[in-house]
């Protein structure tokens, strides 16, 4: 008998997410099949649902914030046992023959591949996924929470950590969305001056619950004045994906400061040229990260006590969840749990 599995699938770009019947996977040399525990909904999965994404092959199965069990191991795959917990984001592979590869940043392969994207991702009960992608999941942390943290959560915890702030200096975080609001619990974990910086009054006390030091509403307050208020932010990590939100910022920053850009705008980032030059002011792109760092962020996560605030769904609800994500009243990420 064939052993099947439900999956949420899109038969082609802008087509609805459908749940259907396919084959549980095999793993092939170097893979192994996951089994899923839960899969987050980020709105990078719309690069698959609408088409957005140049060369994808459909049917397609979306999602890259897979949090599982390993079911089965490939052919010369070392290191990994079947029932060991793991995690797979959007890292889903890198070629290792690129002059990127060749230079170790593997997250910026010429080749690199993404789960949901390259190959079918984590809408699912399994998954199969190239072993390199692995990252072990700390018992203590549950595979909804885990989840999320393999996009949202390495994207911000590894931006700040590879920025050259130090404990003590202000970083400040743009939005308090998805990304928003785990920055800002690791910005304050991590020892910085925390300042949150988003839309409206009545987000403070939810900011200053995370950890934030102080807040900022952008609608009443003029951010970069109440920035150099505040000594200037070292960094001000940008996780809205309104061009001119971060464009407002940008002066805010201090003397060798840097707008590390994590959400992709709506609209360019306009700077003032003057406050480049005579502050040595910069603006930076980071993305994501590889295995490694997912495995730290989670490690990290679970000590520290950092964790997303999630809304879970069963599988078969993907399109109400997806519809869920992309409406913008989520708090803060959508889960599946097949």
């Amino acid at each position: 008998m064939t052993r099947t599995m439900k999956v949420a699938a899109v038969a082609q770009p802008g087509a609805p997410l459908e749940i259907v019947e396919r084959e549980v996977p095999r793993a092939g040399a170097g893979q192994v099949v996951v089994k899923v525990q839960a899969c987050g909904i980020c709105h990078s999965d719309s690069l698959t649902v609408d088409g957005t994404w140049p060369g994808i092959e459909y049917p397609r199965v979306p999602g890259h914030e897979i949090a599982g069990v390993i079911e089965e191991i490939g052919e010369g795959v070392v290191g990994w046992e079947a029932g060991q917990r793991v995690g797979v984001g959007w890292y889903g592979g890198h070629c290792g023959h690129c002059d990127r590869c060749r230079r170790g940043d593997l997250v910026l392969c010429e080749n690199g591949m993404v789960p949901g994207v390259s190959y079918d991702g984590g809408y699912a009960e399994y998954v199969q996924v190239p072993a390199q992608t692995l990252a072990r999941i700390p018992e203590s942390l549950a595979d909804v929470d885990a989840a999320p943290l393999l996009c949202a959560g390495i994207t911000t915890f590894n931006a700040l950590r590879n920025s050259g702030v130090r404990p003590g200096e202000v970083v400040a975080v743009l939005g308090l969305g998805g990304l928003g609001h785990l920055a800002v619990q690791y910005a304050a974990k991590l020892g910085f001056e925390t300042v949150a910086i988003a839309r409206g009054q009545e987000k403070g006390d939810y900011a200053r619950e995370l950890g934030a030091h102080h807040y900022i509403d952008s609608t009443a307050e003029n951010v970069a004045e109440r920035l150099t208020a505040l000594g200037g932010a070292k960094i001000v990590l940008a996780t809205v994906t309104s061009g001119k939100a971060m464009s407002d910022a940008f002066g805010g920053l201090a003397v060798d400061g840097k707008m590390m850009v994590l959400g992709i705008a709506d609209s360019p980032i306009e700077i003032n040229s003057a406050q480049a030059i005579m502050g040595r002011r910069s603006v930076q792109g980071w993305p994501s990260g590889v295995a490694a760092d997912s495995e730290d962020t989670l490690a990290f996560s679970a000590r520290s006590g950092v964790r997303p605030q999630i809304e879970v769904y069963p599988l078969e609800k993907a399109a109400e969840a997806y519809a869920r994500m992309l409406s913008g009243q989520a708090r803060f990420r959508v889960v599946l749990q097949p």
